[in-house]
């Protein structure tokens, strides 16, 4: 074969309230000059708040050489598809949230006579759902395998599948490079991980069933000469990527003190444990953390032990929350409402955990049973999801935040209005200020988050509001479950 081979990286974006707001909404029509110019501006103002970071599993795979192949990533959030050339080789990554859009632009490539590899995280979950839709298949982390899918583009040998048979070795040295990027897209090119896995076993989360429950590590040495590198190229923030980055404190403390010389501001996820481990803290502050999303879920032990979740028991998440803020670093506290053993007393409970906190940016979500995952099948079997199940687009994250199942205690004529009027209560133009006034730092990002958030829990009101209405008789669809 002559000729460089063109490979093009597309990233799909989810159908998510960052992504494109309000799905139900578009359904309503009849909307007003006034309030279509308003939905317009605060789209803006949400790719701006939405703090876009590049797709690191892409800038992995791209950063793969392999003689007579050039490749580029297309970010669909900014980025218009380069049809206009032509293209060896499409490789799109599945996301769970962007199931349906993923395959129609997959239709739509080969239509063009473009072949299309299909990866990512519902790849693996879901091959046999996907194999009609492409020409090629990556199951599993593809970090070993691209250069295998890149060699036998090369020589015209491509297999209609490729598997990671075994987890890569995050130990060995792989360059991530940026230059197939747009560095003026993103709030910041800095994205780093250096862990993969997760030790714990939540039934709503995919990531141990993805990744493996054993954390791997990369070499220290190895993230360090990262942080060198991107530095000179880009001065903005950093963006720690592992889903705990305090998961393995020893492998933490040596790390964030390696990095304290460099004066860098950082970002990422830890569990509320952080707070009782003092010494970790205090590294943190030391290299520059400046804030990080912890998972509350529920606060009920018994709802997150009802979901596998016992890393954060309830009586101490006050205590971890006020140390992690006393050391200067801004907490974003996500709560999960209408897990199973939650009442109609939990809205309350959180209200007066956010005040008695400070927490500085509330994320209060709806469960949503992701395919894959052990609540989805729990919820199928026992026939309270609101969509078939086999029906997976309709399980998609959207900020229109319809509910997609039954809570276990609370009917839905109750539990819909309890919640849009704690997030009314919660999330107001007024309570947005006060957070940013007192966030320990970042406080003009803190005001963006929470502004977006007053905009965003309007529009879930509104559609949760809409579905309240069809309540009534057999119009809320139910799982195919329930019906056998």
């Amino acid at each position: 074969m002559n000729g460089e081979k063109s490979v093009l990286l597309i990233f799909v974006q989810a159908s998510s309230g960052v992504d494109g707001a309000s799905l139900l909404d578009d359904q309503a029509g009849g909307r007003s000059v006034l309030g279509t110019m308003r939905d317009r501006a605060m789209n803006v103002l949400i790719k701006r708040a939405q703090f876009a970071i590049p797709p690191l599993s892409l800038m992995i795979l791209s950063s793969v050489s392999v003689r007579g192949v050039r490749q580029e990533i297309c970010d669909l959030r900014f980025d218009d598809l380069p049809l206009q050339r032509g293209w060896d080789l499409a490789g799109i990554s599945v996301q769970t949230g962007a199931v349906k859009p993923a395959f129609e632009l997959a239709a739509a490539l080969r239509r063009q006579g473009i072949r299309v590899v299909l990866g990512g995280p519902y790849v693996t979950i879901f091959p046999e759902r996907c194999r009609e839709h492409a020409d090629v298949l990556v199951i599993g982390e593809a970090d070993d395998v691209w250069s295998e899918v890149l060699g036998d583009l090369v020589s015209g040998t491509l297999k209609a599948e490729y598997r990671a048979e075994a987890f890569p070795d995050l130990s060995k040295e792989r360059l991530v490079r940026k230059d197939a990027l747009r560095p003026g897209s993103y709030f910041t090119t800095n994205v780093v991980q250096t862990t993969r896995g997760c030790p714990y076993s939540c039934d709503f989360c995919n990531v141990h069933v993805m990744n493996g429950h054993k954390l791997r590590h990369r070499r220290i040495d190895d993230v360090v000469r990262d942080v060198e590198r991107y530095l000179k190229e880009d001065k903005r923030i950093f963006f720690f990527l592992d889903d705990t980055v305090n998961a393995d404190e020893a492998y933490a403390l040596k790390l964030f003190r390696e990095l304290i010389p460099f004066r860098i501001r950082w970002v990422g996820q830890a569990t509320t444990q952080l707070g009782e481990h003092p010494r970790l803290l205090d590294m943190f502050a030391r290299s520059g953390c400046g804030a990080l999303l912890v998972g509350i879920e529920s606060l009920s032990d018994g709802s997150n032990f009802a979901h596998r979740k016992y890393h954060n028991p309830s009586a101490r998440q006050v205590e971890c929350i006020r140390s992690i803020r006393s050391a200067g670093i801004c907490v974003y506290g996500s709560f999960i409402f209408g897990l199973d053993g939650d009442t109609l007393a939990m809205p309350e409970a959180i209200e007066e955990f956010i005040g008695e906190t400070g927490i500085d940016v509330p994320g209060i979500n709806l469960l949503r049973p992701i395919p894959g995952t052990g609540v989805f099948d729990r919820l199928a079997e026992e026939g309270r999801l609101l969509h078939d199940s086999a029906n997976h687009d309709a399980f998609r994250f959207s900020w229109g935040q319809e509910m997609l199942y039954r809570p276990k205690g609370i009917p839905l004529e109750e539990f819909i209005p309890a919640y849009t009027a704690m997030t009314r209560r919660v999330f107001t133009v007024g309570n947005a200020l006060k957070r940013a006034a007192q966030a320990p730092t970042l406080r003009s990002a803190v005001l963006m988050f929470n502004m977006l958030y007053v905009h965003m829990y309007a529009l879930s009101r509104k559609d949760l509001n809409r579905q309240l209405e069809g309540l009534s008789g057999d119009e809320v669809p139910v799982s195919s479950h329930a019906l056998n």
